[in-house]
């Protein structure tokens, strides 16, 4: 859900970094339930890869008729609800969360049907909350270990996990709220994690010292601070994703209550609010609804699920857009929600119609996997 209210927050004086926060105050959001894990049966298996020819470039027609089967090319998985989080996994197959449902599955570049593979336990939906990202470990061959933020009824919280077990809590009380529950995960190249927050939609938060809302974090793989405390950067709306551009920079699609919304260039002690740093480019409001990112080179790609397309934004070697943003998949497959891309180059775009502010169609939700536009600027940052 999105609701708008003002951007603002007043700028306080250092961190008191450490500090948790589990209350999600008076906001008017009423829990299903407590975190209750709940055994699940044996592990499944995750598929075996599959061979794939070359995605589809966004030019191409959507025909009906063009793919293999008689349906769209770009389609590799349809039938879902909300898939929120996305990760592709190294033998070129991924797996998508549900937000409301908890439900992960994997779907296959051949757009062989999709096999679901376990519930994530102990979700509370209220308002915008839910499943809300995954990342895969940084040693996953070794470990095969998932992580996931999700929504309890008390708070928000990143949980671990290999498929069919019981999550174990790694970092807990993120601020809960009806709406702004943030959600982007993300490794970086060090193997450490950095987590995305929301503000509850209580600008004020953002700034508050004593508060892991509207903040980026990094913590461990055990959800041990980095530093000095957890707290990376502060002044964030709404952090629904997290995309690492090299081995240096680091961006965050920060979604606004009203007004336009952020791509921010994330650093260490940086405050991303109003009298803070200016974000990298803002996306009109009617256009935004920011809800993934992904970067190839020195091109950042911004799933938009108000502005139903993917914006474009090409930076310089020293991270300044270059130009305006451009767009492409306007209006073809409604609500784009998640953006990842592959080794082979494809953006794999996840479709947000089914929660309730779209227009879903029989196929709904889809999951895409679709080459990127030609000219992404290759260099890195």
């Amino acid at each position: 859900m999105r609701r708008r209210g003002r951007r603002t927050g007043a700028a306080t004086g250092a961190l008191l970094l450490g500090v948790l926060l589990a209350g999600c105050g008076e906001d008017g959001y009423e829990p299903a339930g407590p975190f209750r894990p709940v055994p699940e049966d044996p592990p499944p298996q995750v598929g075996p890869p599959t061979e794939s020819g070359r995605p589809p470039a966004p030019g191409d027609p959507a025909d009906p008729n063009s793919g293999e089967d008689g349906g769209d090319p770009n389609v590799v998985a349809s039938g879902l609800t909300v898939p929120t989080g996305l990760v592709v996994l190294p033998d070129g197959t991924a797996v998508v969360g549900e937000r409301d449902s908890g439900r992960l599955l994997q779907v296959f570049p051949d757009r062989s049907p999709a096999v679901e593979l376990m519930t994530v336990p102990g979700i509370d939906t209220a308002g915008d909350g839910g499943l809300l990202g995954l990342a895969l470990s940084p040693t996953f061959d070794e470990d095969g270990l998932f992580y996931a933020y999700v929504s309890t009824a008390t708070d928000n919280r990143v949980v671990r996990f290999p498929l069919g077990s019981t999550p174990n809590p790694v970092f807990t009380g993120i601020p809960r709220g009806e709406v702004h529950n943030g959600g982007g995960l993300v490794f970086g190249p060090d193997g450490t994690l950095y987590v995305g927050t929301g503000d509850t939609g209580n600008p004020a938060l953002a700034q508050d010292p004593a508060s892991l809302a509207g903040k980026v974090l990094h913590v461990d793989v055990f959800g041990q601070p980095v530093g000095a405390g957890p707290v990376h950067s502060r002044g964030h709306s709404d952090v629904t994703a997290l995309c690492p551009a090299g081995d240096e920079a680091l961006f965050a699609t920060d979604e606004a209550s009203q007004g336009a919304d952020a791509l921010d260039r994330v650093v260490a002690g940086g405050d991303s609010g109003p009298r803070g740093t200016a974000p990298v480019v803002e996306i009109p409001g009617e256009l935004g609804g920011l809800g993934g990112c992904a970067v190839s080179g020195r091109t950042v790609f911004l799933g938009a699920m108000d502005g139903r397309r993917v914006h474009v934004v090409q930076l310089d070697g020293s991270g300044v857009p270059t130009g305006e943003p451009t767009e492409f998949l306007t209006d073809r497959y409604g609500r784009l929600r998640t953006v990842v891309q592959d080794g082979d180059g494809a953006l794999w775009i996840t479709t947000s119609n089914r929660d309730g502010l779209g227009t879903p169609v029989e196929e709904d939700d889809r999951v895409l996997r679709i080459l990127a536009p030609a000219g992404s600027a290759d260099s890195p940052l």
